[in-house]
Formats: structure tokens, sequence, C-alpha cells
């Protein structure tokens, strides 16, 4: 059990409460000991809904399309049986206050069901904790999740994640890393008490993307930049933590599919989303309509999603070695192959291009062929759906910045309302384009899988 601790929460400037609160658990490492992350709350069970329309909110480190990117690739290929359908609301620089000034125009519109919210890197200006500065966010943050609720929009609140080290915009003074990071840890604990309060649910970036850091510089490499060259702006490794704390908030128990072999009757049984099209001498021939996750593509892409040649986990640019980070595959990326009544002790594996021998006691425990094969007959496929994701997405951002918002802080609010009036037909026309575009890339893949006696 967890030990519980007394800590201050300063939530709207009303009142300095103290309150029990239990707490993550910590590394034992002394780096950690000043932090004091408020146990995040789980997830009841699955938050999504079939036909969810889900607003992905944030910053610029949402506006990189990279976290909500990897967030619509698992929705629309792991999890196709729930129809999901995905939006990106990023804007760089933006803080809580101001997704909230911009939300009924740009995202409301557009009827969400569902929404994810990343905000705090920049509300938190840098600096350590302030009272007067995090009522400000606490007030906005509330405000966005009540006007979410009024128009029946189902709430995810994302914390900020950490930074691996002072960005060069920072305010000029004497503060550490330490010190902007205790502040972010504040922020995240004052979106758990708004989520609790506010009986939303809540997403977790900030501590999984700490330890991460710390983990990866310690198991990888001491300039390992999981936070990006910046230290703020990740690369495909620290989306991939992001990306993973939002995906457990909405629940999902992360089962692809099991494919259950009886060596000695040479049959096999598959779960939903997958059918066996032939049997014959341990070969295996499967349809599949739902893709486990793939950390590459077989070469690059216009969309740059990471190469198969690039799986190093030393490397901060690769969805694999952030996957190493958290439990991506264990929690959310398990397609499991069980191979029962074996005569022979060991069984070569083949599939698609990539072969390996595994003990029969391996196959009867079950193995995750997700990970044991990254680079396998999905990844083509699943590259073809990211760039598909990937040109949708990108026109989200010009479709809100440039058709529908001013940037240059021209227009009164009321004149942007009227502009978007005028840009939103045919803007979304494009944007039907681009997402019947990512439905069509979608499609069932067929493949072999052999099993060999050694």
């Amino acid at each position: 059990m967890r030990a519980k601790l007394l800590i201050p929460i300063l939530f709207l400037g009303l009142v300095t409460a103290t309150f029990a609160y239990q707490l993550e658990p910590k590394p034992s490492d002394p780096y950690f000991a000043p932090f004091n992350p408020v146990a995040a709350p789980v997830p009841a069970g699955l938050l999504l809904k079939p036909g969810d329309r889900l607003a992905i909110c944030g910053d610029s480190i949402t506006e990189q399309r990279k976290y909500s990117r990897i967030i619509e690739d698992y929705l629309t290929m792991c999890v196709p049986q729930l129809q999901i359908t995905t939006r990106q609301y990023g804007w760089s620089g933006e803080k809580a206050p101001g997704f909230l000034a911009r939300m009924t125009n740009d995202c409301l519109r557009f009827q969400p069901t569902l929404a994810t919210t990343c905000y705090g890197m920049n509300d938190f200006q840098y600096r350590p904790y302030q009272d007067d500065i995090g009522q400000v966010y606490a007030a906005s943050q509330t405000a966005i999740v009540e006007a979410f609720k009024a128009n029946g929009v189902r709430v995810i609140l994302g914390s900020a994640g950490s930074v691996g080290k002072i960005p060069p915009w920072a305010p000029k003074l004497d503060d550490t890393l330490l010190d902007l990071n205790l502040s972010l840890c504040q922020f995240r604990n004052l979106d758990i008490d708004i989520a609790e309060k506010e009986e939303v649910g809540f997403a977790d970036v900030f501590w999984p993307m700490l330890t991460g850091a710390f983990t990866a510089q310690r198991e990888y490499r001491a300039d390992y930049a999981l936070n990006g060259p910046d230290g703020v702006h990740p690369g495909w490794s620290g989306h991939t933590v992001m990306a993973y704390a939002f995906l457990k908030a909405m629940g999902l128990d992360g089962r692809i599919g099991t494919f259950t072999v009886n060596l000695k009757h040479n049959k096999m049984k598959v779960s939903a989303g997958h059918r066996v099209v032939s049997a014959k001498d341990g070969v295996f021939e499967i349809e599949s309509s739902r893709y486990p996750f793939c950390p590459c593509t077989a070469a690059p892409t216009v969309a740059e999603y990471p190469a198969c040649g690039q799986t190093d986990l030393s490397s901060d640019q690769s969805i694999l070695s952030g996957m190493s980070l958290v439990p991506f595959n264990q929690d959310l990326n398990r397609l499991m192959l069980i191979a029962k009544n074996g005569t022979a002790q060991n069984y070569a594996v083949t599939w698609g291009d990539d072969r390996k021998v595994f003990t029969a006691a391996q196959l009867k425990q079950g193995i995750n062929v997700a990970v044991e094969f990254p680079h396998n007959p999905f990844t083509d496929a699943f590259a073809r759906v990211d760039e598909a994701v990937a040109a949708k997405q990108a026109f989200e951002t010009d479709e809100i910045k440039n058709k529908f918002e001013d940037q240059h802080g021209h227009l009164t609010r009321a004149e942007i309302t009227e502009r978007t009036e005028a840009a939103v037909g045919p803007a979304e026309a494009i944007h039907d384009k681009l997402a019947a575009a990512v439905k069509a890339a979608f499609v069932p893949v067929t493949y072999t899988i052999k099993l060999e006696a050694q």
C-alpha cells in the first residue's frame, strides 16, 4: 500500500487547504525525492464509446502532430470496431485561457463527443510555482471542462509533460531545471484536483515523461533528449510516451488479437477482427481487419514516420525506444500467438520476412508477435494509413490557424466568427476528402504465420 502524505494544494486562490493524498510510487533514486506527485486516478473501464468524435486540444506540442498522430493511428487501426474519428486542435504558444477563448469557434462547432486537453507548459511560465499563476491556470482549466460538459462532451484532462532543460525563452532568472519540473508537478496536481472535482478523466503526461527521461539517460545515453532538443518539444520517443498516457486514460485494454494453434491437429482459432483463410502443414493464412501498432515503416515516408532501420533504443527519434520507457506493448499492443500440443522442444515462427525460434514452453505461454516482430506484414499497410492521417492533421492545423482564426490579432472575436462561417464550408469539403482517404487506406491485411518443429 502506498503511504499517504499531507500536501498543500492551492486551488483557485480561495483557500489554502491541506488534503491527504496518496502519492504515485517514486523510483528510489534521490533525484525524485523532492517530487510529490499525487496518485493519478485510474479509468474505471473503457471511456470511449462507439462513434466518438475525439478532439485533441493543446499547445505547440500538440501542434507538432506526433502524439496526436499516434493516437489517431491507434484508434483507427488497432480498435477499428469503435469507429472513432479524430481531429487535432494544437496551437503553438497557447495557454489554457487562449483555448478557452477560441474553443466555441474552432472546436465545439464540430460537435466532439470526447476531448483531450494538454495545457500547462506555457501556463506555468517556465518559473518556480507561483500561486497567482496557478490560480489563472486552474480557473481556465475548470472553465474549459465545464464548457465541454455543457455541450455534452466528455473530457480527459491531460497534464503538461516535464522539461529536459531550461529553454532559451524562459525568464532570465536563477531557476534550476528542478525548480521548473517541481512547478510542472504542482500544475499536474492541480489538474488531478480539477478532474476529480469535475468528475472527468485524467491523463498523466508529466510523471511518465519525467521518469522516462531519467531512465533513458541512464540506460541508453546521457544526452538522450526525451523532451526534445529544446527541452520542451519532444521527438518521436517523447510523443510515444505522451500518446501512451492518453490512450491508457481512455481505458483501452490493449487486446489486439489472439491466435491459438493446436499443433497436433494443425488448427488455429482467432479472436474477433481476424479470420483464418487456410491452414496446411503448420502454415496459417490469416486475414486481419485489426492491426497491431507498428513502431516503424519499411522505408522513410513523406510523413516522416520512423523507419524500421532506425529501431535503436538509444535513439530519441524512435517510437520503439519510447515504447520501451512505458509499458506500451504490455498495456496497449498485445497480438498473442499461443501454440499447444506440440511434440518438439522448439519451434521456428516465421511472420513476414522474419523468423525466430521459441521453446514449446514459450509458445504455450504465448508470445506477443507485435513485440517479437516489429517489422511485420502490417508495417507497409500501417504506414499508408499513417500518411493519410498525417495529411489530414496537417490540414486541420491550417484550417484553424489560417482559414478560421486571425493569428495576427487584427480581428475581434465577432469578426473571427464571421470569417469562420464563410470559410467553414469550403474548408470542410477538403477535410471530408482527407478523412475519406484515411478510411480508404485502412484495409484488411492477409498474411501467413508458419510454425516449424526444430
